[in-house]
């Protein structure tokens, strides 16, 4: 009799630890399941830039500066006042044939392109300071000197 309950009660015992252990894994994958599936990975290449930099210019200064660009750099996207992507692609052709420019045509006008620039304002629209690639005060003025006479300017940029 007493081997019956010992059977008795180790069964038991089985079919508790077996139920809380399949209440676990069930629990586990619940929770699993609950959570977000991952973001994908998107990659610096796999983003175009749409975002605009026009250095302190407003859209008609800005617009002079593409039809300069237009005119000379094979800029043919919308003259719409807004110095993005392909502006800067033209813009550093420009820079990259007069002015030093030593990058990628990427459109993006980072410290390299700003050096390039600030060199072209330096010698014909009154960029006081050194060449550092910080499209600071001084070179967004400049810059609107540039713009007012840019659809008139040479390929060069100059006067």
């Amino acid at each position: 009799m007493r081997s019956r309950i010992l059977a008795r009660t180790l069964v038991s015992a089985a079919t508790v630890v077996g139920i809380a252990a399949g209440s676990l894994a069930a629990a586990g994958t619940g929770a699993a399941a609950s959570e977000p599936a991952a973001k994908p990975t998107v990659s610096s290449g796999d983003v175009t830039t749409l975002a605009t930099e026009n250095f302190g210019l407003t859209n008609a200064q800005a617009k002079n500066v593409q039809r300069w660009l237009a005119k000379y750099w094979n800029y043919n996207d919308t003259i719409d006042g807004d110095l993005g992507t392909n502006s800067w692609k033209a813009f550093q052709r420009a820079l990259k044939v007069h002015w030093g420019y030593p990058g990628a045509i990427d459109g993006d006008p980072g410290e390299n392109t700003v050096k390039a620039l600030q060199r072209l304002l330096k010698r014909g629209y009154g960029y006081p300071d050194a060449i550092d690639g910080v499209a600071g005060d001084k070179t967004r003025a400049a810059f609107k000197k540039f713009s007012a006479v840019a659809p008139s300017a040479r390929p060069d940029g100059l006067r």
